[in-house]
């Protein structure tokens, strides 16, 4: 135990190794740095890149706002980068607060605003349009933060982080921020053979310690008790007990009171919030998998009568609430419901989800970060990167819905939830919250809790647009060594590296078995070579002759009627029978399978395996009119008149399948190639010749290593290869050189970008007002949810239906080009937004356009800004990548002028 003495001289000697940056950034904070805050501020500034990963909550954006800091001290550019635009704009209001507006810029798509400021905050796609596009911005650029930067892994957008990664200059250091992954050290080994020197700093503290809770009923039991000794936490036994006692009494198996089964339904939302309220749980965030849920879950509390707020509290909600709304038009804040969601707000409750109004989640964010709102029902958006931490965290259930089936969460996703749990410098302690439900298993929420094994696993691949942008900077055998640089690759070759270990082996142990079939009189592999050509002639021709047979045998049960008596030719049922029906109604793929009597007075339905060889009838009988083969006095009688007809015959005498073999020219070939080879007459012939055996044995599996190594080898680089491959064949690419066409792809930076740029090529929207543009743009950016796609869109009539006609079959040509070389990235183009768009673009109300809303079901207010704010940024590159005097480059800045108005143009930027 150290004393205080003692810990303030390590504090002194600390000060004492710090550099001038890391002394005058102490003194920006009231509080003291962590360990792993020092230690990679002092990694940046001895001039490495650092990977920090550390769980949510515990400061490791300190070390992001460390590298601003060395970067203003240094007189360079930092670029702080993040995965999406809410975070983006935290950002920038957190930095704005400390270094004022003249220092710092913000760049999302769409919104711009001083980007050449020496601080600039930005999505991650932004960054990597700038570096292809080689901008003048990058000028004195220090360094760049990538915060969330685990969000590589994600399937849809996380090839953008690797590209940045990649392609940043070797002058920038990189300060990438993860949550807790278990690979850390694979990830920071990558870093270091890209961007250099990159120190990995991994700390699993948690500032706030997090205590796990299950609520059964309205009661609330610690999900962990610690043992005796006081060192090994187990799953509390009084839980599983009362939860296997609910379980029971949900059955239906017990029951108490009168006559009521006992409560073990999950309690109400309101009962929740109450209990927590109680307990001194809150401010708490509900995670709800559902919007729909969100917003029934402030609707149940509301009816309640619930009211968490005081007076004071109150009056000042209504005052940040209205002067933070005060912007938007009355007529939108009817349609939005504004007075009724000010209500819930000013009694402390609120939604979050992506289906609200950018600035009203804004405020919702504002309010429970100032501890005036303290129940916050969200979708598991809200627990990515945003700085909005509670006492406690409330999880409803352990599945959700991931856009095609009912998934469990996994342990990151969990960890992600919960690590929203206590406020540093606020709460003592973090508390999550399971609610407990009819099947779920305490030992299975122990493991989601306890579990730290969930790894970053590389989603990147190549993109059209990526291809045309690398070729025309660096050419195409530099692209391709650029991309085997990609973690994806990196990782693919990790994998590779046990095969190879077995490959080497196997083929270590072949030239031993080589050695052991030596013979003094010849080449034995030779000869083991013609003996393995026999071998498979020979099984190749009986594996003809039983494909014969069994084709005649099928031939000759098609030809069986009822009284024939046959004898069955082998295997259990071997022996004489009557057919009383051929099977010819129940034949599989195989062949008919006839149904017998046989000579044991069993009734028995026989199958084409039964029959090996062909059958004939060795004698018929008539089986009676009305034959009951149920009756086993009619068996015995039919059986009986058998055996007078056969008389003294052998009836249970099996058939012996024939060989019909017949010479083969190439096996008497063979044969006497081995009698003359010199080693047919070695004595030690066997010997070798089952080291042979083994030798081939080991080669096939050999052979297959081999296969399955070359197909995680340089797997990036042959996708590149067949992306050029598209490219070239359409024009975008002519060898070495990027066309006209290709320069234009280089500028659309969209998941359909070669749909998009065939588009622009074929003249699709030359024709098209503004409004029609927008529309037919919408289907390039917009994707339905699942609820939504049953519905039939509707369409704008006229030059809309034809535009989108037109890129229908232009999606279906690109999509067999991508078949033929071995691709599958373009999906098809998505109507559902383009009513909506179109509508909006014609200055058509808020009201109008969200009643209509997306394939005739009501559009979220904040689905309709996100999608026409991303329909807005690629409008603009439509027209920044239209051929010069086209009419789509003037319509597409008039269609953006056109759809920036009412909520779209008034979401603030912070």
């Amino acid at each position: 135990m150290t004393t205080p003495a003692e810990r303030y001289a390590a504090f002194r000697q600390n000060l004492a190794e710090d550099g001038p940056a890391i002394r005058s950034f102490r003194e920006l904070y009231d509080f003291t740095l962590d360990e792993f805050q020092i230690d990679a501020c002092r990694a940046l500034e001895a001039g490495d890149g650092v990977l920090v990963a550390a769980p949510t909550g515990s400061g490791k954006t300190v070390v992001g706002e460390f590298a601003v800091h060395l970067a203003l001290q240094e007189g360079r550019k930092c670029f702080y980068t993040t995965p999406i635009k809410a975070l983006s704009n935290q950002k920038y209001n957190d930095l704005v607060k400390r270094y004022g507006t003249k220092h710092v810029g913000l760049l999302t798509g769409d919104n711009s605003v001083n980007g050449e400021a020496p601080i600039v905050v930005m999505t991650t796609e932004v960054l990597r349009n700038m570096l292809y596009a080689g901008s003048g911005t990058l000028a004195g650029l220090g360094f760049v933060v990538m915060d969330e930067v685990h969000y590589l892994a994600d399937r849809f957008r996380g090839a953008v982080w690797e590209e940045v990664i990649i392609h940043l200059p070797e002058s920038v250091r990189l300060v990438a921020l993860s949550a807790t992954v278990s690979n850390a050290e694979e990830f920071g080994e990558w870093l270091g053979e890209v961007r250099g020197d990159t120190t990995v700093i991994v700390d699993e503290h948690r500032p706030v310690p997090l205590w796990q809770h299950m609520m059964v009923g309205n009661r609330l039991y610690d999900l962990f008790v610690t043992d005796d000794d006081g060192d090994r936490p187990r799953v509390n036994p009084n839980l599983l007990r009362i939860t296997r006692d609910e379980g029971r009494l949900g059955n239906g198996r017990g029951r108490r009171g009168y006559g009521r089964p006992r409560g073990n339904r999950p309690p109400n939302r309101a009962d929740v919030i109450e209990r927590l309220d109680a307990e001194g749980l809150l401010p708490a965030i509900t995670f709800i998998f559902s919007r729909a849920g969100c917003d029934a879950a402030v609707t149940q509390c509301l009816y309640a009568g619930i009211r968490l707020t005081t007076e004071r509290e109150r009056h000042e909600i209504r005052q940040i609430v209205d002067e933070r709304t005060a912007h938007l038009p009355d007529e939108d804040l009817a349609v939005l419901g504004y007075l009724e969601w000010r209500d819930c707000l000013e009694r402390g409750l609120a939604a979050h989800h992506a289906g609200m109004l950018p600035t009203f989640k804004e405020v919702v964010e504002e309010l429970f970060t100032q501890g005036l709102v303290k129940a916050v029902f969200a979708t598991e958006t809200l627990a990515l990167g945003i700085n909005m931490p509670a006492r406690s965290v409330v999880i409803e259930k352990l599945d959700k819905w991931n856009g095609e089936t009912h998934a469990d969460l996994t342990p990151g996703e969990y960890t992600q939830l919960t690590g929203r749990a206590g406020r540093r410098g606020i709460d003592v302690e973090g508390h999550a919250v399971v609610i407990w439900q009819a099947g779920m298993d305490p030992i299975s929420v122990a493991g989601l809790a306890s579990t730290r094994t969930y790894p970053l696993r590389s989603s990147f691949r190549p993109s059209y647009n990526m291809a045309v942008n690398l070729v025309g900077q660096v050419g195409r055998e530099r692209t391709r060594t650029l991309l085997e640089a990609s973690f994806a690759q990196f990782q693919a070759d990790r994998a590779v590296v046990g095969l190879a270990r077995q490959l080497r082996r196997s083929e270590e142990a072949l030239k031993g078995y080589q050695e052991a079939m030596t013979c003094h009189l010849g080449d034995f592999t030779e000869y083991a070579g013609l003996r393995r050509r026999l071998s498979d002639r020979e099984s190749e021709l009986a594996r003809q002759r039983g494909a014969a047979r069994r084709a005649q045998a099928v031939r000759s049960l098609e030809a069986l009627r009822p009284g024939d008596v046959i004898r069955v030719p082998g295997g259990r049922r071997a022996g004489i029978a009557i057919i009383l029906d051929p099977g010819l109604n129940t034949r599989g793929h195989e062949g008919p399978s006839p149904l017998v009597l046989t000579i044991g007075k069993q009734v028995k339905r026989l199958s084409p395996g039964d029959f090996p060889v062909p059958v004939e009838p060795v004698e018929r009988l008539r089986i009676p009119k009305n034959f009951n083969s149920r009756s086993p006095k009619e068996r015995a009688n039919l059986v009986a008149t058998l055996h007078a007809k056969l008389g003294d015959r052998d009836l249970g005498k099996p058939l012996r399948a024939r060989d019909h073999a017949v010479e083969d020219e190439e096996v008497n070939e063979l044969r006497r190639l081995l009698r003359q080879h010199p080693c047919h007459g070695c004595d030690e012939r066997e010997d070798h010749a089952r080291w042979a055996e083994r030798y081939y044995k080991l080669l096939r599996e050999t052979e297959g290593l081999r296969r399955r190594v070359e197909g995680r080898s340089h797997v990036i680089a042959r996708t590149f290869d067949r992306v050029c491959g598209v490219l070239d064949e359409l024009g975008y690419l002519d060898g070495e050189t990027v066309t006209a066409q290709g320069r234009r792809l280089a500028k659309l930076y969209t998941e359909l970008d070669l749909l998009t740029a065939e588009c622009l090529r074929a003249g699709l929207w030359d024709e098209l007002d503004p409004a029609e543009l927008a529309a037919c743009v919408s289907s390039l950016v917009f994707e339905s949810r699942a609820a939504d796609e049953a519905r039939r869109p509707k369409i704008p009539a006229g030059g809309v239906s034809q535009a989108l006609t037109a890129m229908v079959r232009l999606w279906t040509d690109l999509e067999a080009i991508e078949e033929r070389h071995g691709l599958s990235f373009i999906r098809e183009p998505d109507f559902g937004f383009a009513w909506a768009a179109y509508r909006w673009a014609k200055g058509h109300t808020l009201d109008s356009v969200l009643s209509d809303g997306v394939n005739g079901a009501e559009l979220a207010a904040g689905d309709f800004v996100r999608w026409t704010k991303q329909l807005m940024d690629l409008l603009g590159q439509v027209g920044d990548a239209a051929p010069p005097g086209s009419p789509v480059r003037a319509n597409a800045t008039k269609a953006v002028d056109a759809i920036r108005r009412g909520v779209v143009a008034y979401t603030s930027v912070g």
